[in-house]
């Protein structure tokens, strides 16, 4: 009886060791175990012998490596739910599919997001950094001390009412924050009620109305610096902004000169626009106590990465037994 061949996969990046484990178990798989991000080069090499490419948003799969992918390699299957980072197009020329990891990573960047809306506000972070940075200076409680704003009874802005923006909605409105929302079309009525939510076809004049803003929308070329100059300077000097998105939705010169200039009460950030260069004036700007920032940490929970790799094993698996895969990426229309 003749043993069918294992396809051969290039991981690019360390995954878990549960799921790295099943890759083995199934297939040809190439890992990196000491987690070094992959040159362009690197990556060039692989798609030339391999058959399956499992990237992560780390790596730029532009055409340029797509053009060197073998007659062989047929999938990529991106370990991610965001696909910015792979020309999709390039791909499906060559006749190349490409799946993400959807809906695995809603609940915990919806917790992130309204971790840096409680944090923001609430001053989480400089009170933190008073204990360790400073030891034995706390002078004990006073009324007047690290005094924050508020959250309960406030308006919040989600610009990206997807799975995600709706997550953050539901934990927004717990909370006692009233719910306004800027999409490409309206939520369902159902959901709408559920969350007594107001939509705003117009972005820029729910920017204006409200007290903090949530970016949930994808990176897409119509996203790209989505809130611009202009839109940054409709808020009103009390609001706040959240990003656990993609760092290039927002113009970040822009939200750095307006944070310096106090035009807006501050900034939590969980994405950058240069990741993962972070400018330095944003971390002069944390150190000051007018941003918080994170390294893009809002879906880092070991479930979720796990939930993340099996869906990256059932793609592949699904693929290599001539069906499509569950999670199939279409090239922008």
């Amino acid at each position: 009886m003749t043993t069918k061949k294992k396809p051969k996969v290039y991981v690019t990046r360390k995954l878990p060791d549960a799921v790295e484990t099943r890759m083995r178990e199934l297939f040809d798989a190439e890992l990196n175990i000491d987690d070094r991000p992959r040159t362009k080069d690197e990556l060039i090499q692989a798609v030339r012998v391999v058959d399956v490419l499992v990237p992560t948003v780390t790596d730029r799969i532009d055409a340029e490596v797509i053009a060197e992918a073998g007659p062989q390699m047929r999938l990529i299957a991106s370990f991610s739910n965001g696909t910015d980072h792979i020309d999709v197009e390039a791909a499906a020329r060559r006749g190349i599919t490409v799946t993400n990891t959807p809906n695995v990573l809603t609940e915990d960047t919806a917790d992130m997001t309204m971790a840096l809306i409680l944090a923001v506000p609430r001053r989480l972070a400089e009170g933190a950094r008073v204990l360790t940075d400073h030891p034995g200076e706390w002078a004990g409680w006073s009324p007047t001390w690290m005094l924050g704003r508020r959250i309960h009874g406030k308006r919040i802005g989600i610009v990206g009412m997807g799975r995600i923006g709706t997550a953050v909605a539901r934990r927004a409105k717990a909370f006692g924050l009233s719910i306004h929302y800027h999409n490409r079309k309206r939520v369902n009525p159902a959901t709408e009620d559920e969350l007594e939510a107001t939509y705003w076809d117009s972005l820029d004049q729910m920017l204006a109305r409200v007290d903090i803003v949530s970016v949930n929308c994808p990176s897409t070329p119509a996203t790209y610096h989505l809130i611009s100059a202009r839109r940054l300077a409709l808020l009103q000097p009390t609001s706040y902004i959240v990003n656990t998105a993609r760092g290039d939705v927002i113009d970040e010169a822009a939200l750095i000169k307006i944070l310096r200039e106090g035009k807006i009460a501050g900034a939590g950030l969980d994405v950058f626009e240069n990741e993962p260069a972070v400018n330095p004036k944003l971390v002069k700007l944390a150190n000051e106590g007018k941003v918080v920032i994170l390294p893009h940490m809002s879906s880092a929970t070991l479930e979720g990465r796990i939930d993340m790799g099996d869906k990256v094993i059932i793609n592949i698996r699904t693929f290599i037994d001539g069906h499509r895969p569950p999670n199939r990426v279409l090239p922008f229309r």
